[in-house]
């Protein structure tokens, strides 16, 4: 443990990426592949990827009507792919004191007011067609008011994903689910001072990371990805997973199978992960992985 911990503060700089910030920092200007702030500056903070320059995708974020909780009142944002009509991730973080009571407020799944009705598609494939609406950014990450749980429930948030994939049954559990229930566990464990970073989502720029397209329109993912950033007192730690979706349970899997470092990730997806740390930071943090830091021996 000393010598991760090493390793750890190596890649510990100037950004403070507590709650006060917004995860935002002061940071050094040696960055060549951050984000460029056009329209909003929070494609600034550490939760978001490099984002898509072809042209085709456009950036959600959205906003809660209160600042308790992030001074920017972020509570999660999107990259959505104009032409697929799909996103392509989900990114927000999560804090010391997110939890609270209101947990699936609506059961209904309504489109995303942010979204030009022309970049989206007129009707709801996922119904009646065998899969979930597999939330990216959780319900149960998303608690502590009933905006930001609503907000979770726009079909811009959602993936078509196997019941088995997603969801449980008795003591049955799918590995999406495991998954979440591992970061959340992590979100729990945060000290007042600490911030974890998530971005998430499903393949849809490969043909061969793609199941299919129910009634030829909407993208079924092959595969999931998560990518967590942590800040501690120890400095940034980070790992992803990146898993099949199947059609089977999960129950009896260790997450470790699926654990690996964000450069993996990384080559992996074709996303560049936490592009707005500082390079040297983000060089350290995203080649190092420690199972054992994360309880995922």
């Amino acid at each position: 443990m000393a010598s991760m911990a090493a390793a750890l503060l190596t890649a510990c700089g100037s950004d403070n990426g507590d709650n006060d910030d917004g995860g935002q920092g002061q940071r050094p200007s040696a960055n060549a592949n951050a984000n460029v702030a056009t329209d909003d500056k929070a494609v600034l903070r550490l939760e978001f990827p490099k984002l898509d320059n072809s042209g085709n995708s456009m950036v959600v974020v959205h906003r809660t009507s209160a600042s308790t909780f992030d001074k920017d009142r972020v509570n999660y944002s999107i990259e959505w792919d104009k032409q697929k009509k799909s996103q392509r991730w989900s990114c927000y973080q999560m804090h010391k004191g997110y939890n609270g009571s209101y947990s699936r407020v609506i059961r209904n799944y309504p489109d995303d007011p942010d979204i030009p009705v022309d970049s989206r598609w007129a009707k709801d494939y996922i119904y009646g067609s065998g899969f979930q609406h597999g939330h990216i950014c959780p319900s149960a990450d998303r608690t502590f008011s009933y905006e930001a749980n609503m907000q979770t429930f726009y079909m811009s948030n959602m993936q078509p994903q196997y019941p088995k994939f997603n969801g449980y049954e008795g003591s049955d559990q799918g590995l999406w689910l495991k998954m979440e229930n591992k970061v959340t566990a992590l979100a729990k464990q945060l000290k007042s001072t600490d911030t974890i970073w998530v971005c998430k989502g499903g393949t849809i720029d490969k043909e061969e990371h793609i199941i299919k397209r129910i009634d030829g329109r909407l993208i079924v993912p092959k595969y999931f990805f998560m990518a967590i950033l942590k800040k501690s007192s120890l400095g940034y730690a980070a790992f992803g997973f990146w898993a099949e979706q199947k059609d089977q349970w999960a129950t009896n899997e260790k997450l470790s199978k699926y654990a690996m470092s964000i450069d993996e990730l990384e080559k992996l997806t074709g996303i560049d992960f936490f592009c707005n740390l500082p390079d040297n930071e983000e060089k350290a943090v995203e080649a190092a992985f420690y199972p054992s830091y994360w309880g995922l021996n």
